[in-house]
């Protein structure tokens, strides 16, 4: 999974481009870059700042973009009238998401965007966002009001919306009192808050961080309401990590990501980026699960709460990631994992007995199960099939199967599953038996 982080250069490595790729880094994904202005600063001072001209800007976004497939971009500091132009001329009209961070001033004391280049900012660049993130004072230059209760956040983020972002957050941080921090988002018409303990401690790079990890949540396919509750937790912990690297600020220290969401996403981009893949989803559609070790409960294992469904030739995740998101395929899972534990990992095809043969022949090990068999209690009992399916299957076996199958029952699909100790193990095990 790429994403692309449009930004300043940060010699401290606590925000701007650096920042945001040890960000990107920790959930998983792929950072690309393209640098709009170099600053010479530290955790005590700001010292210089000169913009990258317009034609390198363009000619860094034109080299990324007709290479690699990106899911998301984030666009922090643009410091001139001409930078702004630049990034408009590129991705006007382009249908990737786009995290705007408004970034005005250094929290080392230096201004990062000319006077005169508000004007286009607020023209070219809030409408082509996907979401602005700007904190209290950015959202007060932007809105051109004051903000002293929840009730101006809310005010402020529709005067925001009206310039042409399609959704607002504004961080609450730097209200002066309270114990707690709220911050607010406006998602089309409707308003939700996020809460947290305030930090009693200036950092550098927090607002990066939290605009780089929403832009990951986004690529990922979050819902925006979750994605931007997941950022906010993880821009949380990782101030609550800060380090005194220099003899100034602290710096973020980024947490780390969840290792089971970032695998399991980068598998779930790939699979559906399979050519011809449309032809071995099911009817039921696809789910792709993985599991934590040793897993006792479904929410031990983490799955798409919606599906993974046919678009034309492709895939497309329709759902969230969250542990306890499948039933099917994490209860097949599950069953594997009590008897094999080092099997973590399935996702669902559609049945066709060529794939069946083709897998044979790729020495991949092969069980099945036959559902008319099955007593008529256990079907009685909601949702224990798969699980009564996958111990027949495996009840005489020493050795885990790569792939079970099954040719279905009046009324019930025919399926394959393929399993593996990790979504890599699964994708390598899809890719030697689909054509």
């Amino acid at each position: 999974m790429n994403l692309l982080s449009i930004a300043g250069s940060d010699p401290s490595s606590g925000a701007g481009i650096q920042g945001d790729m040890k960000t990107f880094d920790a959930f998983g994904t792929y950072g690309l870059s393209v640098i709009t202005a170099v600053t010479s600063q530290n955790t005590r001072r700001f010292l210089d700042v000169k913009p990258v001209s317009a034609s390198i800007v363009k000619s860094q976004i034109k080299s990324v973009l007709e290479d690699f497939r990106i899911e998301a971009i984030k666009i922090g500091m643009v410091y001139d009238n001409q930078t702004i132009k630049a990034i408009h001329a590129e991705l006007e009209g382009i249908k990737i998401p786009i995290v705007l961070d408004p970034i005005f001033k250094s929290t080392t004391g230096g201004d990062l965007q000319m006077k005169d280049a508000f004007v286009n900012y607020k023209k070219l660049l809030i409408p082509i966002s996907h979401i602005i993130t700007p904190n209290m004072q950015e959202a007060e230059k932007i809105s051109g009001m004051k903000i002293k209760s929840l009730n101006d956040m809310k005010n402020a983020a529709k005067k925001i919306q009206k310039i042409g972002a399609k959704n607002v957050i504004i961080k609450g941080g730097h209200f002066v009192s309270g114990k707690k921090v709220t911050d607010i988002l406006l998602e089309d018409k409707k308003f939700y808050t996020f809460s947290h303990d305030r930090l009693r401690f200036e950092n550098h790079g927090g607002g990066c961080t939290f605009s780089a990890a929403l832009c990951a949540n986004i690529a990922k396919g979050k819902k925006l309401s979750d994605a931007v509750d997941s950022a906010r937790l993880f821009t949380v912990k990782s101030m609550k990590n800060a380090t005194r690297i220099g003899s100034g600020l602290v710096i973020v220290s980024h947490a780390k990501g969840d290792e089971i969401e970032n695998h399991l996403s980068q598998a779930v981009s790939k699979f559906c980026l399979i050519n011809n893949i449309y032809k071995y989803i099911p009817e039921c559609q696809t789910n792709f699960v993985y599991s934590t070790p040793n897993p006792r409960f479904l929410d031990n294992i983490m799955g798409l709460e919606g599906r993974i469904v046919r678009t034309g030739k492709l895939g497309t995740v329709a759902g969230d990631l969250k542990y306890g998101g499948s039933k099917h395929v994490a209860s097949a899972v599950l069953e594997m994992a009590r008897k094999f534990p080092a099997i973590r990992s399935g996702l669902n095809l559609r049945y066709d007995g060529m794939t069946i043969k083709r897998a044979i022949s790729k020495g991949l090990k092969i069980s099945s199960y036959d559902r008319n068999t099955e007593p008529a209690k256990n079907k009685e009992k909601e949702g224990s099939t798969v699980s009564w399916g996958i111990k027949k299957a495996i009840a005489s076996l020493s050795t885990p199967p790569d792939i079970i199958f099954h040719t279905g029952d009046f009324g019930k699909e025919a399926m394959i599953l393929v399993f593996g100790k990790t979504p890599e193990d699964v994708m390598r095990k899809t890719l030697m038996i689909i054509i």
